[in-house]
């Protein structure tokens, strides 16, 4: 199965390792914040869209940041 996460993305739903919700993560949250950090420096951060981030996506190869919340995202699993 695949799993629409926005724009024109789709990923396949068994690549996905984890769904994180940008809007419970607080700012002194340092391990999210160097997460992407660390993601973006090696190059396998992607922005699916320019809306206000809601939700990351893990995957094996990629991380992915998108303006759908995670509840969208679950039920789409």
């Amino acid at each position: 199965m695949f799993v629409h996460i926005g724009g024109e993305m789709t990923l396949p739903e068994s690549s996905i390792i984890s769904v994180i919700n940008l809007e419970s993560v607080i700012p002194s949250q340092r391990s999210v914040t160097d997460f992407l950090k660390s993601e973006d420096d090696r190059g396998r951060l992607q922005y699916v869209t320019d809306d206000i981030p809601k939700t990351v996506i893990v995957t094996n190869s990629k991380t992915y940041v998108c303006s759908l919340s995670s509840q969208v995202l679950f039920g789409r699993l």
